[in-house]
């Protein structure tokens, strides 16, 4: 099958997909006991009944939740995602304005776990029982099992409370102005303005914040690589390539690891997909202005607008990694390319 028919197939499958998510998310919200007046109204409002009355027609509350759910996908289909109640500004710009902080976190993270992790695993798995292999279980244990707000706290304790090896909290320090805009990305913007004190003011705060995100998502990785490469390095064809004299690193990347990277794919779009999604706990400890906070907010006033845009741009986020990790699939194995 050609890859733009198996890219096309997949697409065409991911639209009811994202249709479910949007019933979902707006039967959830609705089904919460609880009135999203008593969130964004203070209590002499509440008791003016021309304010409430204004309030519900202002968001469409005063009709039924069939023609709610109706309206929100007349108007999805023309790209608006409605009106925040809570920032008073159109989701789509919040999502815009958040979405970034988010991304570029993420990347750095995902970034330092594949080069810990898949590095980890391997080493590991081939030096199977020694004591390289039991550290390399032993911290990949500590990262899936420590509690990433325990980690977020600890790091700022130590790293920039006592020893103030790190900068704190936030995106740069409140002495600097943001670069100009161009993408979003503080990192990316200032190397394009040539504001490289901000460049590396941006740096530095992401280690914190990127570490502890990275934490998860390295153990994990690690334990996967390692499964698959003790799985790849009992077959018979590795052990036919050694029999021919080959170097050892030879048979481990050319051989064992170009075989163990399905699952490592696998592991890999699932972690980034997650981080993506914002991590609630370390954009609040570290103040950083991502979509996890955003969506906590959202929820915690009831802002339904922001909780459909949201939930949809985080379904989008996970179809898309699945489709790439498929797109990988049909490359890397030619078994998918002749099925």
């Amino acid at each position: 099958m050609p890859i733009y028919l198996y890219i096309l197939r997949r697409v065409l499958f991911a639209i009811p997909v994202l249709l479910g998510i949007t019933l979902v998310a707006f039967v959830i919200s609705n089904a919460v006991p609880a009135d999203p007046m008593l969130a964004n109204l203070g209590q002499r409002s509440i008791s003016n009944p021309t304010i409430v009355e204004n309030f519900r027609r202002e968001w469409g509350l005063d009709q039924p939740a069939p023609v709610q759910y109706v309206v929100y996908l007349s108007n999805l289909l023309r790209g608006n995602l409605g009106m925040s109640i809570k920032s008073r500004r159109p989701v789509l710009e919040d999502l815009q304005a958040y979405f970034p902080a988010t991304i570029e976190l993420a990347t750095s993270s995902i970034v330092l776990a594949l080069v810990v992790g898949v590095g980890a695993g391997v080493i590991s798995a081939v030096w199977r029982n020694h004591p390289i292999d039991f550290v390399a279980r032993f911290i990949s244990l500590i990262g899936v099992s420590a509690p990433v707000f325990w980690l977020a706290i600890i790091f700022l304790v130590i790293f920039y409370s006592r020893l103030g090896w790190a900068p704190g909290p936030g995106r740069l320090d409140v002495r600097l102005s943001p670069p100009p805009y161009y993408t979003g990305f503080y990192t990316i913007d200032s190397a394009l303005a040539g504001q490289w004190n901000t460049f590396w003011n941006a740096v530095g705060h992401l280690v914190l914040p990127s570490l502890v995100l990275a934490s998860y998502s390295t153990g994990v990785i690690t334990r996967v690589t390692r499964s698959a490469m003790l799985e790849v390095l009992s077959q018979d064809y590795v052990r036919t390539a050694r029999s021919k004299g080959l170097r050892e690193r030879a048979v481990i990347l050319t051989h064992a690891f170009s075989n163990a990277r399905l699952p490592i794919v696998t592991i890999i779009g699932l972690s980034y997909s997650t981080l993506l999604t914002g991590a609630v706990l370390t954009e609040t400890i570290f103040a950083w202005p991502g979509i996890g906070r955003y969506v906590f907010r959202a929820s915690t006033s009831l802002d339904f607008p922001a909780i459909m845009g949201s939930s949809l741009v985080i379904a989008f986020v996970f179809v898309v990694m699945n489709l790439l990790v498929d797109v990988l699939y049909y490359l890397l194995d030619p078994r998918i390319r002749a099925a």
